[in-house]
């Protein structure tokens, strides 16, 4: 559909008032499939990783502590670390690293 009015704007078959409206859609179109879809994605697996949390799962903050968490409670979570023990958010868990830090190191073949 979009191409045939693609094409039809081409060849001199004019699209009236609709020529301004298509490059906007397209740019509207894109922009979500690259910004916003992306987002949305990460941001659900970012609340389904803090939802299974458990106890004994290791764990780093936003902030970089690394720990173990000891206890957890419907918002926040207790972590122990080196020194002792510290309460955060559920929110301040960072995703990205807590996974890489929980993934065994994958041996390389000679």
């Amino acid at each position: 559909m979009i191409a045939t009015i693609l094409l039809q704007a081409s060849a001199g078959g004019g699209l009236g008032s609709y020529g301004s409206l298509v490059p906007m859609v397209l740019i509207i179109v894109v922009f979500y499939f690259f910004m916003i879809r992306p987002q949305v994605k990460k941001q659900k697996d970012q609340k389904k990783y803090v939802e299974e949390l458990k106890k004994g799962d290791r764990v780093i903050t936003t902030a970089g502590i690394h720990g173990r968490i000891i206890d957890l409670n419907d918002a926040t979570f207790l972590v122990e670390v080196e020194n002792g023990k510290i309460r955060f958010d559920k929110s301040a868990i960072s995703l990205e690293a807590s996974k890489a830090l929980n993934t065994p190191a994958v041996e390389k073949k000679a």
